[in-house]
């Protein structure tokens, strides 16, 4: 589904990635761990397309995708949630959930403008599917609601929805469980469960190692922008290197 082949970005010259691969298959859930500075952040802004890399390929599907701009990959069915919480101000949890929406209607602006029938009824349609997204993540009944008056865990679960109504290839959820509560961890965990059974593929950066290995397929582990590890999370839990490194267990004698 993804591929990322020999990527690399520097500032200045201080690589934040260095020549980092990564294959990532459909339906997979792939956990991407490291120390705060390891490249996790970057490597989502380049396959999203907020920055460019200096070297390397992205492929979805097999299409290159790293020419594109980040509206172009998103129509090809790249979608990101990031920590920080981003939602459209002045509008509604319902409609901030229909602009992700967007992609999916085929009328154009004149039969918008003009309210003609085909219009009307993917308006409708378009309501329904962001009414029932709202109800996966929790936020049930809360349509109406001004977007900003939600704390900030539902911002999160309201970026959630909206990229999920894009009907993603590939999700990227950056730091989905900072700050929430316990009980809205539990609902995330079981909401990313059903999308693996959805078999939607999903790339999870967090730094609770628990629960990315409770949820991840396999695991690719950063260190000062180098790839250092790649498994299962069994695999990935016995690495003495990422013992040493990341879970701040002191390997054995």
């Amino acid at each position: 589904m993804l591929r990322v082949e020999g990527l690399s970005r520097r500032f200045g010259g201080v690589y934040a990635l260095e020549d980092v691969s990564l294959h990532v298959q459909a339906g997979e859930i792939r956990g991407i761990i490291g120390p705060n500075g390891a490249g996790k952040s970057t490597l989502f802004n380049l396959i999203a397309g907020h920055m460019r890399p200096n070297s390397g390929r992205i492929l979805l599907r097999n299409e290159a995708i790293d020419g594109l701009r980040p509206h172009e990959r998103a129509s090809r069915g790249i979608a990101i949630v990031y920590q920080g919480a981003r939602i459209f101000r002045g509008m509604t949890v319902l409609e901030n959930v229909m602009v992700g929406a967007h992609r999916r209607a085929k009328h154009g602006f004149f039969e918008a403008a003009l309210c003609l029938p085909r219009s009307r009824h993917e308006e409708r349609t378009l309501r329904s599917l962001a009414e029932s997204l709202l109800a996966d993540v929790g936020l049930g009944g809360q349509g109406n609601q001004s977007a900003e008056a939600l704390p900030l865990g539902q911002q999160r679960s309201l970026q959630l929805a909206r990229a999920l109504a894009a009907d993603p290839a590939v999700l990227l959820l950056d730091e989905p469980a900072s700050g929430l509560r316990e009980t809205e961890r539990a609902h995330l965990v079981r909401l990313i469960g059903r999308l693996r059974t959805a078999g939607l593929t999903v790339l999870l950066v967090e730094h609770d190692v628990p629960l990315v290995t409770s949820l991840a397929d396999r695991i690719t582990v950063l260190d000062l922008g180098h790839v250092i590890a790649e498994g299962t999370p069994a695999e990935i839990r016995e690495d003495p290197a990422v013992i040493g490194a990341y879970l701040g267990i002191p390997e054995g004698p």
